[in-house]
């Protein structure tokens, strides 16, 4: 939910981890400036939902996690979690952690 993405990158800074979150309370012109500062280093970690599933090409993304992979609903079918997963893909390095309780 909304709501876990804001409390999770609390949680992360926190920690000394340098985050941010998207979702679709966030308008249009800050997702921009948040993606924007994302590819330029001034963040680590983008806490995400929906949003990050669908269309984004972030070649910069080393590692991708869900969080809630065994959750059934919207985007959880295996070819949903495949192309989430296919966004680390795109790094050479990249990575993909798939949590599940």
């Amino acid at each position: 939910t909304k709501r876990m993405a804001e409390d999770l990158c609390d949680y992360l800074h926190d920690h000394d981890i340098r985050v941010r979150y998207l979702h679709s309370d966030i308008d249009t012109v800050e997702r921009v400036e948040i993606l924007s500062d994302l590819r330029k280093g001034v963040f680590d970690v983008l806490v995400g939902i929906n949003l990050l599933r669908e269309g984004l090409d972030l070649p910069e993304v080393s590692l991708v996690a869900v969080l809630d992979a065994d959750k059934e609903g919207f985007l959880r079918s295996t070819r949903s979690l495949i192309q989430t997963v296919g966004r680390a893909a795109r790094n050479i390095n990249g990575r993909a952690i798939l949590y599940a309780e």
